[in-house]
């Protein structure tokens, strides 16, 4: 497509998108990427017009300069107050919370496109923020002085921690940002989870600290767990502290030394006695299946093992060791809760990898339930990407 002067509407630079960049954003996407566009020159992370090929204004957007994602729509209309229309959809990302939210007070304030305001992650730990910015625009100083304005004057939280991906900021050719506190002194305290407790330090952890997303799935496999349980992945507890109750024994396994230590900070803050393993999951799963161990519930949480379409057979080949393993440890009668945060691999394509491994393992299973990630990270119908997180609770039959 050829290069095309930008015009200006309302004060913004016009991006053109091609007839599939056009098409895809009628759909509902709110993404085009670098090859459906032309421009000619737009500051990196600026406000912008978007329009088709003939020139008909198709909404406003967020500009990145060296992301292959080139826009971000924030609105189907024109835009001539960002700061406003940020702190009306942070107003709006709150009031869905206060619907959809219960027995927590941790939880997803923000979660990105699916609140309408891409490239921003914000996080609630009881008195806490923690924040992440992902792109250009949301890294501009007036747009963060706005967002942490905003989350302050209405959750009031004793302080705000940023939590920076280097890695990110490396790809959206941002300056190098160091985690740490941007709004008050406090950075750690205690919040709860489905009466379950967990301390949380704002800046260590992964991502924002904790997996919030998984809470709704700790309760409900607390439901169904009994006997002797093993949880792989267990990271700092959240599936092995909520199952200790339901459970005559608990393990935890994770390879990561600082997890497991606030793992049994955790454990000893709910009064709980679990087993802690750090090693390897894929060699104590085998290992364990050699010898026989066997087990009443089994979790399953990895970590994201498919980064892209590239590596999605590799990943499957992972998921189909992981859960072979497991079910031959499951005694029956059992339970296995199976979970994939790997956004290329669909749920189709998990089941698949589960009834797979039950033939191998010459297991009967029935699927008692099929769950996402939690009522706080939405998922958007025409935004798949915001739908990641698959949780699959199935039960051996006697």
């Amino acid at each position: 497509m050829p290069k095309r002067s930008i015009v200006s509407v309302a004060g913004l630079p016009i991006v053109k998108v091609s007839r599939r960049g056009a098409s895809r954003l009628q759909d509902g996407h709110v993404w085009v990427y670098r090859s459906d566009i032309s421009v000619d020159a737009v500051p990196p992370g600026a406000l912008v017009s978007v329009a088709d090929e003939r020139g008909k204004v198709l909404g406003t957007a967020l500009y990145s300069s060296s992301s292959q994602i080139a826009i971000r729509m924030i609105s189907r209309d024109a835009v001539s107050d960002l700061g406003s229309l940020l702190r009306e959809r942070i107003q709006a990302a709150i009031a869905y919370r206060e619907r959809v939210v219960r027995d927590t007070d941790a939880y997803r304030v923000v979660f990105s496109e699916a609140d309408l305001l891409p490239g921003l992650i914000v996080d609630r730990y009881n008195d806490l923020l923690s924040l992440q910015v992902l792109t250009q625009a949301m890294d501009a100083e007036p747009v963060r002085q706005t967002v942490v304005s905003e989350l302050d004057q209405r959750l009031q939280p004793a302080a705000i921690a940023e939590r920076v991906d280097p890695r990110v900021r490396e790809l959206e050719q941002l300056p190098p940002r160091s985690s740490g506190l941007i709004h008050g002194e406090k950075s750690s305290t205690v919040f709860s989870m489905n009466g379950v407790r967990f301390h949380y330090d704002a800046l260590q952890g992964q991502k924002t600290g904790a997996f919030l997303d998984q809470r709704e799935n700790y309760a409900a496999a607390a439901q169904y767990a009994r006997g002797e349980a093993l949880d792989v992945f267990c990271y700092q507890g959240g599936f092995a502290l909520h199952l200790a109750p339901h459970c005559s024994t608990v393990t935890g396994v994770d390879s990561s030394r600082p997890a497991l230590e606030m793992a049994e900070q955790n454990a000893a803050l709910n009064g709980q006695e679990i087993e802690w393993i750090e090693g390897n999951a894929f060699d104590l799963l085998k290992d364990y299946a050699g010898a026989g161990r066997q087990y009443d519930t089994v979790i399953l949480d990895p970590p994201a093992f498919a980064k892209s379409k590239r590596t999605l057979e590799t990943a499957l080949r992972g998921y189909k060791e992981l859960n072979l393993r497991a079910l031959k440890m499951l005694r029956p009668g059992g339970i296995l809760v199976s979970c994939s945060c790997s956004y290329h691999v669909s749920l189709a394509d998990f089941v698949a990898v589960l009834a797979s491994a039950a033939s191998d393992a010459h297991k009967t299973m029935r699927v008692v339930e099929v769950r996402g990630q939690a009522k706080d990270h939405p998922v958007m119908l025409n935004v798949p990407e915001t739908g990641y997180l698959k949780a699959v609770v199935v039960n051996a039959s006697n």
